[in-house]
């Protein structure tokens, strides 16, 4: 007990008020968004606001517990941890509910349970325990297909639940897999990058004009090679011909891959297609929500796109939009700064671990939770196609708040640990 009690004295108590202070603006922007005159009181179970309670008070509960377990239990038990995932994702496919398009949910009587939430953590874990094996080396092939193949199986899982948002989520190890070593991850970012332009300006121009301006490109640049005798032509001659053939994948991609309400939304963002009254409702009551709350916002419970529910799913994927109604730019900068300095934190922690099991799930999860709080606020103001992930610590939702609260547990665990390993 002496033990657990120094290690509880460890705990680096800046993230956890952080965390503590997200929760809390989730839950009071949870209340506004479904007040209810007829149940008034924050703490009536019978509304959402008062299950999230529950939630909350469930997820502080287990954060403690992980606190007291000893934190090389994580590391011996990740593997194990990720396979009872994996069968979890697995029985989702099998016995899982549909709810709105995704099949990504299991019910026990009235809770329902989402495993693709909890597939993160375990994620994290997996690749973790795996970089820390002393005989692993990411420069080795081998070792190379194994990390990106634990990444990859419940990503595809995932994507099979029809749940496109939460599969996007795993990219996010690009980033851990760029901190420990692997080779040409750089170029991937890069590549990343240039296919998300490729694609969308084939959308905005279509393939013709992309091809011309592309092979103009090729022209130009081809020329300067001959003419200064530059090393690497075949490379720039492989690199034109990749972006040509993706060019001309974009079409197939968008129209056979891409399912109808995915299209829409992309064209919406893209402003090839006007639709404030259909498919591009959500985004559009957003943004009038989060603009009318100005600088200082309406108020706690004053926002009128909140109160007349104006905004669809706004006590869930769309819940930052109630800040910004209500809480107005100071508000939402208050929230986006708790975000920066949480993240910033992690990585700063993750870096003064001692062990690389730490380090790799340090900066798991920051990669984790700087893609899903990038994707969320930029789809309620605009900025990225509405695909539906939660925002952390804030949306409405049991698998979420348990998920990401024990996930940040782990690692503060690990950091109060670090000191203990020679």
């Amino acid at each position: 007990m002496n033990e657990r009690n120094s290690i509880i004295g460890k705990i680096d108590w800046t993230i956890v008020l952080i965390y503590l202070a997200l929760v809390m603006i989730g839950w009071f922007s949870i209340f506004s968004a479904r007040y209810n005159e007829a149940h008034p009181s924050i703490f009536d179970m019978s509304q959402v606001y008062g299950k999230q309670l529950v939630w909350i008070g469930i997820s502080l509960l287990i954060g403690f517990i992980v606190l007291l377990i000893d934190a090389k239990f994580f590391n011996a038990f990740s593997l194990w941890i990720y396979i009872a995932v994996l069968f979890s994702l697995f029985a989702v496919l099998v016995y899982g509910k549909a709810t709105k398009g995704a099949t990504a949910w299991i019910e026990f009587g009235p809770i329902k349970f989402q495993p693709s939430e909890f597939a993160k953590m375990a994620t994290a874990l997996a690749v973790a325990g795996y970089l820390d094996r002393l005989d692993v080396d990411l420069q080795k092939r081998k070792d190379q297909l194994v990390a990106i193949a634990l990444v990859l199986i419940p990503m595809a899982l995932v994507l099979l639940q029809n749940d496109t948002g939460s599969a996007i989520v795993f990219v996010s190890f690009i980033f851990v897999f760029y901190r420990e070593g692997l080779p040409g991850t750089g170029w991937v970012m890069i590549a990343g990058v240039v296919a998300i332009i490729l694609f969308v300006f084939t959308l905005i121009w279509s393939q013709k004009i992309m091809y011309i301006i592309l092979g103009s490109l090729f022209i130009l640049t081809l020329t300067y090679y001959l003419l200064n005798k530059k090393k690497g032509l075949l490379t720039m001659v492989a690199v034109f011909a990749f972006m040509f053939a993706f060019v001309f994948s974009v079409d197939y991609a968008f129209n056979k891959v891409l399912q109808d309400h995915q299209q829409n939304r992309i064209l919406v963002l893209l402003g090839q297609l006007d639709d404030p009254k259909g498919v591009g409702y959500n985004v559009h009551q957003s943004k009038i929500a989060i603009g009318s709350g100005g600088l200082t916002g309406k108020g706690f419970l004053q926002g009128t796109q909140t109160k007349y529910d104006f905004v669809p799913e706004q006590h869930t994927d769309f819940i930052f939009c109630t800040v910004g109604e209500e809480g107005g730019f100071l508000g939402t900068s208050i929230v986006v700064l708790l975000y920066i300095v949480l993240l910033v934190k992690i990585i700063f922690m993750a870096e003064r671990q001692r062990s690389t099991f730490s380090r790799v799930y340090g900066y798991g999860i920051a990669g984790i939770l700087f893609v899903h709080v990038a994707i969320n606020i930029g789809m309620t103001i605009g900025l990225v196609p509405v695909i539906g992930i939660p925002l952390p610590f804030l949306s409405y939702g049991g698998s979420s708040m348990l998920a990401f609260t024990i996930m940040l547990a782990i690692f503060v665990k690990q950091d109060a640990y670090r000191l203990n390993i020679l």
